[in-house]
Order: C-alpha cells, then sequence, then structure tokens
C-alpha cells in the first residue's frame, strides 16, 4: 500500500526569452539563443492551460500518449541546451555585462512545496533568483518530479519499469543536491523557495529510492517471497524515509515557507511501512513456530504506532486504517490459535525481535547531456 504527495510537478516557471537578455555577437549564436527560448516555452506551458489538442500533443512529441512522457521528453530537448549556455556564460560571468544579462533573464519559478502555494492554488508565490544555476536546478526539480509521476502511471502495468523510473528521479535529485544548488545557496534567502535547498533535494532522492523499493518489496510480495524478508524491505524504506525526516528538519532551519502538509506525508509514509514490517515480521515468527512472539510484535506494533499522530489527508488515513485493521484482525487470529492450541507465553517487550532493514536500490546516477555549441557574445 503506497501513498503519495500530489502536485510536485505543477512547477510554474515566467516567461523567459535568452535572445531578448545576451547580445549575441554572430547570427549563429543568436539562432541558437532563439532555439533555448522555443524550448524553454514548452517547459512554461507545461502547467498551464494549452490549446494544443492530444493529437497534435502526440504527433508533435514523437507519437509519446503519456503527457508525463511528452513533458519528460520536452525538458530532455532543452536541458541540453541550456547546460551548454551556462558553460560558455561560465568562461565569461565575471564581466559586469554579463551579470546584467543573467539578471535581465528575471528567472522566476513557483514551488508547490509552500504552505503559500499548497493553499492558494490560484496564484501561487513566485521565486526570483538571478543565475542560470537556480534555472537548471528548477528544471531538474521538475524532470525529477515527471518521473516519479510516471513511475506512478506504470505501476499497475510495468512494475520493473516503475522502480527504475524512481530511481531515475534519485539520481537526478541527487545531481540537483551535489552537482547544481551548492554553488546558489549563498544566494538564498529565508523566505525563498525550498526546491532551492541542497538539502530539500537531498530528501527527495531519499523519498525516490522509498518508492523504488517499496514497488521492489510489491514484487517481491506477488511472487510469493517470505514474511521474513519483506519485513527487512519494508523496514528498509522506513529507514530511507527516516533520514529523509531528517535532512528536512535541517531544511526548515534554513527556510521559511515549507509546508506541514509535505512534512505530515514523510512521517504518514514512514508510519505506514514500519507497520508493514511488524505485519510480516509477525507472520515471519508465526511461520517459524514462535506464536507468542508474534503476538507480541503485533501487540507492540499497534500499541507503539496508535500513540501517532493519524495522517491528516483522508486518503493516506483511509490507507493506515487498512494496515491497522489488517493488523488486529491478524492479532485476533493468532490469539485465538494460542488460546486453542499452542498455549505459548507472550514474551516481555524487551525480548521481542524487532524488524531489521535491508535496502536494495540505489540511485541511477544522472548524466547530464551538453550540446557543445559555441557561444559568442558581445562584451
Amino acid at each position: 500500500m503506497m501513498i503519495t504527495f500530489q502536485g510536485l510537478a505543477k512547477l510554474k516557471a515566467s516567461q523567459v526569452i535568452f535572445e531578448d537578455a545576451f547580445v549575441a555577437s554572430d547570427p549563429g549564436t543568436l539562432e541558437q539563443l532563439k532555439e533555448l527560448s522555443s524550448r524553454r516555452r514548452s517547459i512554461e506551458f507545461i502547467n498551464k492551460n494549452s490549446c494544443v489538442t492530444e493529437a497534435i500533443a502526440r504527433e508533435m512529441s514523437g507519437g509519446l500518449t503519456s503527457r508525463s512522457e511528452q513533458n519528460i521528453k520536452n525538458l530532455e530537448q532543452y536541458l541540453p541546451l541550456l547546460e551548454n549556455l551556462i558553460g560558455c556564460v561560465d568562461l565569461i560571468k565575471g564581466h559586469p555585462r554579463v551579470v546584467g544579462w543573467v539578471s535581465d533573464l528575471k528567472i522566476t519559478w513557483s514551488s508547490p512545496l509552500t504552505s503559500s502555494s499548497f493553499f492558494n492554488n490560484r496564484s501561487p508565490k513566485l521565486h526570483q533568483i538571478n543565475d542560470l544555476r537556480f534555472e537548471l536546478g528548477m528544471a531538474l526539480f521538475l524532470y525529477g518530479a515527471l518521473l516519479q509521476d510516471l513511475a506512478r502511471e506504470v505501476l499497475c502495468t510495468d512494475l520493473v519499469q516503475s522502480t527504475s523510473l524512481f530511481r531515475k528521479a534519485a539520481g537526478v535529485y541527487h545531481h540537483i543536491a551535489h552537482e547544481v544548488l551548492p554553488n546558489l545557496q549563498h544566494n538564498l534567502r529565508p523566505e525563498g523557495p525550498p526546491e532551492a535547498l541542497t538539502t530539500v533535494s537531498d530528501v527527495f532522492s531519499l523519498i525516490c529510492l522509498a518508492e523504488a523499493q517499496a514497488v521492489a518489496a510489491t514484487k517481491a510480495e506477488q511472487k510469493g517471497t517470505t514474511g521474513g524478508l519483506l519485513a527487512k524491505l519494508h523496514c528498509g524504506v522506513s529507514e530511507f524515509l527516516e533520514k529523509a525526516l531528517c535532512n528536512m528538519q535541517v531544511a526548515i532551519k534554513n527556510c521559511k515557507d515549507i509546508s506541514s502538509h509535505f512534512m505530515d506525508y514523510i512521517s504518514s509514509c514512514k508510519t505506514l511501512h514500519e507497520l508493514e514490517s511488524y505485519k510480516y515480521l509477525a507472520e515471519s515468527l508465526k511461520s517459524d513456530g514462535q506464536t507468542g512472539a508474534a503476538i507480541g510484535v503485533l501487540h507492540f506494533a499497534l500499541k507503539s504506532k496508535q500513540k501517532h499522530n493519524k495522517p491528516k489527508e483522508e486518503s493516506w488515513r483511509s490507507v493506515y486504517n487498512q494496515i491497522i485493521d489488517s493488523m488486529t484482525a491478524l492479532l485476533q487470529k493468532y490469539e485465538r490459535e494460542n488460546e486453542v492450541v499452542w498455549h505459548e507465553k507472550i514474551p516481555a517487550p524487551d525480548q521481542l525481535p524487532s524488524p531489521e532493514g535491508v535496502k536494495i536500490v540505489s540511485c541511477i546516477p544522472y548524466q547530464p547531456q551538453k550540446w557543445e555549441r559555441s557561444l559568442v557574445f558581445k562584451i
């Protein structure tokens, strides 16, 4: 049972026209700046109402039917051009005119992670940072979010592909945190977008790994894998999310406006997989003839987890209640069997086994593509 945080890909970007800001020295450079603006325009329209029909969009994307796939392709055509521009600008970035050109771009993005955006979808708060690496970071963040969306789309039909897409998204977020954003941190203010923080990208990398392992656990369950291994897999998911929660505590200190709804998502997801790990551990113990220990584990898990607040969102709370009901029914079944057949003593809480986590997924490293094209400017 998986829960999701909706709307991560609803990043919105204001218009950027590169050829109006940068002064090209030759027709070739001007043409490449115009192409960059054209590719950027397709990104700007991702979360806007478009008059383009599904048939036209499919034709423009080479036959892709999924809107997520179409948007991913648009980004994959834009990102290499942006990487090339950044490489050329880095060679002359100390020049005052270049600083002015970048400032004239007025790079502005919204954030779906702020409480103001979550509760006011009609007019999300916009954040402007005059740095091309902010543009690259936000475009890559959108790319990662779209990969997550696609992973969920294919979840019902191809678990292997879904796992790979989550791992790929994890690699994108890891790249943002460690290769793109570090040089931007000195420009950030507490009221800035959470997506511009390295810690937040690290959080999303961990969340994607958790999602990938959760899908792997689902596949293992379908194959009839024993409860002992399933307990370890779900415990591994909760360990990924525990680390994500720790990183979010750091991020909150550096950003004033991170949505509490997002924090509730991570915490709820962690709790759900912890419960799953205890349930499968109990089943494994029962299979090994340790009925008393299985009963003790279920008692402990239900008592400890029900002390925590339930998820706030109704769909998440529904999944939580399903797991609680399932574990309660299992406990009652084991207790009846123990009363009639086994008569085993229930171990004390400090003598009960706990789930041990195992992590079987890792990032698929993001390899940035850079179209090597010479850009010459008048400076």
